[in-house]
């Protein structure tokens, strides 16, 4: 890993979380995803299950994490499984965890290698009442894939056909999207790199450039402050490109009089940040350019201050879209007569803003939680509004992190250019 040692108390912290919602008697296994092959010998990068994350820190392959908060052996309690090291292994892919490394990461005392899982899972399977497996229930999860979740928990229902089983998902989206302080401050770390990213990109851009070269400088400022990389797959969309939502191939020219769409964000101790700004290539904003990001900036500050505990979550994304469609109204995107006559299922403002305007963050860009509940706080969203408008070849997002206070919210990117003035001041130094 790239990121300095994060310190173990928040780990410890999300299991006891985790634990206090646990039914008696029970045992709770959480297996990491396996490494992937891709063409030849070769693997993808891995990326370890966000919920082993969550309970760990820890990032090797084949980890798993077992809870057993009522064991009678207390050692047994919490029990961190880790891939035995192997010398051959090492001398190709590297150094793989000591115990007290993994104790040192997570917090868990009692580590075991994963070629003696079966021995100990059977006595702990033998004397629990109940237990949770976990699989991934994201609403939007593509379920015809493949699934290794689910190879896990088929595998272990065959060999342990009557015990009683129950969902740690259910426990886990109601956790994971409340953040602790702790979390925040990993968070902030991902926030600060990125800002300097956003620092170097408007001192650099310029009519001609071309949009991977900009990529090319956040991942540099990125790398360089010790990001694991990027969150997400980085959107530099200049022109036209920039209403195509998730515009990733960044290989054309960027060119004089047109708006630029960056959408990025660094990833940093397995927390995310998620930014978008739309910058002017020359540095300088167009009367009618100013407009439109006016408009979109004024439905972003409204977000902002309406998101709050206690809002109803549908409650706040129908007064988002009123608001888009009052700021559309301004910038005459849209007529009365459009309203008029709308249809209720596709409302006059869906041509210019067709997405929705906030999604969770946290240990994955698009966190787990429930979007037809109340905001709680805690909460960590994004708030990021756009007008798209094709006849002008034109797209402006403008997106920020937001932390949900007692009384309100934080802005985790206060500070940092966003109002035409200061994007263009930035942009002149």
């Amino acid at each position: 890993m790239k990121y300095l040692p994060i310190p173990s108390k928040l780990y410890e912290q999300n299991r006891q979380r985790f634990i206090k919602k646990m039914k008696p008697n029970s045992v709770a296994i959480f297996p990491a995803s396996p490494v992937f092959p891709k063409g030849g010998d070769g693997t993808y990068g891995y990326k370890p299950d966000a919920d082993i994350l969550w309970l760990s820190g820890i990032t090797q392959e084949k980890t798993m994490v077992i809870l057993y908060p009522d064991n009678p052996d207390k050692t047994l309690r919490e029990v961190l499984v880790l891939l035995r090291p192997n010398e051959l292994l090492e001398k190709w892919v590297g150094h793989k965890l000591r115990k007290e490394e993994g104790t040192a990461i997570s917090g868990i005392k009692n580590v075991q290698w994963l070629d003696g899982l079966d021995t100990m899972l059977q006595v702990m399977m033998n004397s629990a009442d109940i237990v949770y497996l976990n699989t991934n229930e994201h609403n939007r999860l593509d379920t015809e894939l493949y699934r290794t979740d689910l190879v896990f928990v088929h595998d272990l229902m065959k060999k342990y056909p009557v015990h009683h089983y129950d969902r740690a998902a259910r426990i886990m989206k109601e956790l994971r999207n409340i953040k602790t302080k702790e979390e925040i401050d990993v968070t902030n770390k991902a926030i600060n790199i990125t800002a300097k990213a956003l620092d170097r990109v408007l001192k650099f851009i310029k009519p001609g450039v071309m949009e991977h070269e900009i990529e090319a400088e956040i991942t540099h400022e990125f790398l360089r402050n010790r990001a694991t990389g990027h969150a997400y797959g980085c959107i530099i969309a200049s022109g036209d490109r920039a209403r195509t939502l998730h515009y990733e191939e960044n290989n054309q020219e960027c060119k004089d009089g047109e708006l630029l769409l960056m959408d990025f964000g660094a990833e940093y101790g397995s927390y995310n940040a998620d930014l978008t700004r739309t910058v002017p290539v020359n540095g300088k904003f167009t009367p009618r350019q100013k407009e439109v990001y006016n408009a979109c900036l004024a439905v972003h500050n409204f977000g902002k201050k309406i998101l709050k505990p206690g809002l109803p979550f549908q409650d706040y994304v129908k007064s988002i879209n009123q608001e888009m469609e009052k700021q559309l109204l301004k910038i005459k995107l849209i007529t009365r007569e459009d309203i008029k006559n709308q249809d209720p299922e596709n409302p006059a403002y869906r041509k210019y803003f067709y997405h929705g305007v906030t999604h969770y963050l946290g240990i994955v860009v698009h966190d787990i939680g429930s979007y037809t509940d109340m905001v709680k706080e805690g909460m960590l969203f994004t708030v990021e509004p756009g007008i798209y408008i094709e006849e002008e070849k034109m797209g402006v997002r403008i997106e920020n992190n937001i932390w949900i206070t007692k009384t309100g919210n934080t802005d985790l990117f206060k500070g940092i250019p966003i109002t035409v003035e200061e994007i263009e001041a930035a942009m002149k130094r």
